[in-house]
């Protein structure tokens, strides 16, 4: 068993936040520690904070590095210092309420990683109302047989037909083999209805390119070599890696932001705990304007009306 090293304090925005075991190698593969994961957000502070503003945010924790157990917690424990800000909410199925992460500056980013976060995963909604969500997650999940030149496809799809709808969308890299992309809302819906302008959005991407896209629920039912458009991801309390997040995976990838003009040359592979503190400094936060032009959903909830007049599915649970 490796011998634990002295825990260390660092400033972080004017905060002093202890780290713990510094040296504990948390990705065995390439060899960056729980000091590096730090160092790291510290490189991409601002974007990592825009991305988690005010969200309730699930934190997914690798105690042990990113070979060992993945722990999903959402309560902040008990003991936390007094600046982590936290949100309750609740989850009526179970008659529970937890008082989540709700970050605010970057020295909160800091403490959840010594708290043995690798991943942070934000709700598509904020503290001041959880229940009305602000961001359309538009989630390109491609199928086991896929491959990342179909994604590149359907990216293109997307990104035309939002400025068919006047919709402003921000791409990112899931950190895993797909893309995700991020539209503000008007916040005045609840979470069914941002699901509802979701799938219609989603079938109107599978009409265009229906050799490549899949909107069936059952995993079962679709085509393995078809990408599934995810809508599934505006649920109430399911959440996706953060734009900036590290994945743990041996790889270190990054959720990276990514402008359009880059989505035929780049590849997941590209954007890793080591490579994006140079990018970050080059570029800055690609998605620091995200929260200039909401969109409001109206066209999209009277797609969502024809398709269920003319026989679709209505949208089912999330839970099934």
């Amino acid at each position: 068993m490796a011998t634990a090293s002295p825990a260390i304090e660092i400033e972080v925005g004017g905060r002093t936040v202890r780290i713990s075991n510094p040296d504990r190698v948390y990705f065995p593969t390439r060899g960056e520690t729980k000091l590096d994961l730090v160092r790291y957000y510290e490189a991409v502070g601002p974007g990592i904070v825009n991305a988690l503003r005010e969200r309730p945010c699930m934190l997914h924790r690798f105690p042990e590095g990113v070979s060992g157990e993945k722990v999903h917690q959402k309560r902040v424990p008990r003991g936390a210092p007094p600046w982590i800000e936290t949100v309750r909410v609740s989850f009526p199925r179970y008659g529970r309420t937890a008082d989540e992460l709700c970050v605010t500056e970057l020295a909160q980013v800091a403490w959840a990683v010594q708290m043995s976060t690798v991943e942070l995963h934000p709700w598509n909604s904020r503290r001041a109302d959880t229940e009305k969500p602000d961001e359309w997650r538009i989630d390109l999940d491609p199928g086991p047989e896929s491959d990342w030149a179909q994604v590149r496809r359907v990216t293109h799809i997307v990104h035309e037909l939002l400025d068919e709808l006047g919709a402003v969308g921000w791409p990112k890299t899931s950190g895993g083999s797909g893309l995700h992309v991020y539209v503000r809302v008007v916040p005045e819906h609840g979470f069914t209805d941002v699901r509802r302008a979701a799938l219609a959005f989603a079938r109107e991407v599978e009409r265009r390119s229906p050799q490549d896209v899949t909107t069936a629920w059952w995993r079962k039912d679709r085509d393995p070599g078809a990408l599934f458009v995810d809508y599934n991801q505006n649920a109430r309390d399911h959440t996706v890696a953060a734009a900036y997040s590290v994945r743990g995976v041996p790889e270190a990838r990054v959720s990276a932001p990514v402008r359009w003009d880059e989505v035929d040359d780049c590849e997941p592979d590209d954007f890793t705990i080591a490579t994006m503190p140079a990018r970050y400094a080059a570029l800055g936060d690609l998605h620091a304007g995200i929260d200039a032009a909401p969109y409001r959903l109206d066209e999209l909830l009277a797609w969502a009306d024809r398709d269920e007049a003319e026989g679709a599915e209505p949208i089912p649970d999330p839970d099934d």
